[in-house]
């Protein structure tokens, strides 16, 4: 393919593309979702020279309680992308590592230790809204990219091969429409409509977040994100703008507390979210839950399938989620596209028509994005088990974690967290240092004519360990 773009300006031949992309409606790749990961991907392929079209049901500004927080992984892969002027001018807050508390007794977690001469790792905090609404806007500047504003509802596929041509839309007025491309991305979210035809696995819901907006909350520690854990689900708070600040409370399925005959989720924030919050938080938290409204998003986990369909690629949340209490998602999404960038680069593929190395190149992908998103994935749900920990042998696990932190022991799960390493082993190592670090808790703090009953107990603790992580190590391994 001829390069489309000269010097930041569109050439002939991007221009012919143009045509056919509004005309025609046929382009090098059609992306369904601008999103997060849409929009990032429509540019980059745009600015390799492919022809693309990214569609989007709605193109104002999205509100959502969650993919509010980057992680400096995600920070570093989105400058790796060039857009890292996407989180300029949009109130984006610093984020400079986590502060967490254990029935009240915190530990201060840095992202690293202050240098003198190399600046530390930042992630940054955000409206969702207005951060997608900038990459939005870095694509419509990409004279290769066609944003269109219409609802796809199906696939095109060819009766034939099977193979995925583009999709059918509808616009505003109800009028059918259809786009074309060689390769057919699928990027449409956590409640994608195409992911239960091409995916081998369905989503696991095993709580909710319930959000809340604080206006001008005094936080213990600024520019760090806090967790809050004890007896009940954990708590996250981060400042999002210099006015308003996140919270999201965590509320596993069919909790008593929460249920309709105790008042339902306003009665549990009140009775048991609010007195345990720090007392600078309070005051903001109330006016928040008198004014309202409350809002949720289930949290899911979703183990990334091949994408072997002929033409088509699914990506983003429709692929693959994990929980959000890491804030892991948007980074995974970023290195997804740093990935791909480089497999589908038209040095390796001159043609998306040429769909068998399509297909060959989107099985190498599967393998290597994992490089990104296994440790991200499977910290996410190890951490919310013991972070949640609803019986006696996670809540030992849970204490176990917060002891190691207080130890010092920081430096690498901070940067597990931060989405800078991508080592499973260095994961394993840390976790399971935490697991005997809770039988020694254990044995160290019980008196000498219970051990007999102490030492079945670290047979448990250290079985639930077992059983926490490896199910998701071996689906990332393996799958």
């Amino acid at each position: 393919m001829a390069t489309a773009v000269a010097n930041g300006h569109a050439t002939p031949s991007a221009d012919v593309a143009k045509q056919r992309r509004q005309i025609h409606h046929h382009a090098d790749v059609v992306i369904v979702g601008a999103g997060i990961l849409g929009c990032a991907l429509a540019v980059t392929l745009g600015r390799q020279g492919r022809s693309v079209l990214l569609l989007e049901n709605s193109l104002k500004e999205p509100d959502r309680i969650v993919g509010e927080l980057l992680q400096p992984g995600g920070v570093q892969a989105l400058e790796q992308l060039g857009l890292a002027d996407c989180l300029e001018e949009i109130d984006a807050i610093p984020v400079e590592g986590y502060y967490i508390t254990y029935h009240g007794q915190p530990v201060e977690i840095p992202y690293s230790e202050a240098s003198p001469t190399t600046p530390p790792p930042r992630g940054r905090s955000f409206h969702h809204g207005r951060f997608v609404m900038k990459l939005r806007g870095a694509a419509l500047a990409c004279p290769n990219v066609t944003v269109v504003e219409t609802k796809a509802t199906e696939l095109v596929t060819c009766s034939h091969t099977k193979q995925v041509l583009g999709v059918e839309c509808v616009t505003k007025d109800g009028q059918a429409d259809c786009y074309f491309g060689h390769l057919t991305v699928v990027a449409d979210g956590y409640a994608s409509k195409f992911r239960k035809q091409h995916h081998a696995r369905t989503p696991e819901v095993r709580s909710r977040f319930w959000g809340l907006e604080l206006i001008d909350a005094v936080m213990p520690k600024p520019y760090y994100g806090h967790v809050l854990l004890s007896n009940d689900a954990p708590i996250l708070i981060y400042q999002i703008g210099t006015h308003e600040t996140r919270i999201l409370i965590d509320i596993p399925e069919n909790l008593p507390s929460a249920s309709v005959k105790n008042g339902g989720v306003k009665a549990h924030m009140r009775n048991v979210v609010l007195p345990s919050l720090p007392e600078s938080v309070r005051p903001s938290f109330e006016a928040a839950l008198e004014k309202g409204p409350l809002r949720s998003m289930p949290n899911s986990y979703l183990p990334s399938a091949r994408n072997q369909t002929p033409g088509l690629v699914i990506l983003g949340d429709a692929l693959n989620m994990r929980h959000p209490l890491t804030g892991g998602g948007m980074t995974v999404a970023f290195n997804d596209v740093v990935v791909l960038r480089d497999l589908l680069s038209p040095e390796k593929v001159h043609s998306f028509s040429d769909t068998e190395k399509v297909i060959r190149q989107l099985s190498s992908f599967h393998w290597q994005r994992k490089n990104g998103s296994s440790v991200i994935n499977i910290l996410a749900m190890a951490l919310y088990s013991l972070f949640a920990a609803d019986d006696e042998h996670l809540r030992a696990l849970q204490r176990g974690c917060f002891r190691y932190f207080q130890l010092g022991m920081t430096s690498g799960p901070v940067g597990l967290l931060a989405g800078m390493t991508k080592k499973p082993a260095v994961l394993f190592g840390h976790f399971f240092s935490v697991a005997f670090l809770s039988l020694w808790l254990l044995i160290a703090e019980s008196p000498l004519y219970k051990l007999p009953l102490v030492l079945w107990q670290c047979v448990m603790v250290f079985w639930t360990a077992c059983v926490v992580i490896f199910p998701y190590m071996l689906i990332e391994a393996f799958c």
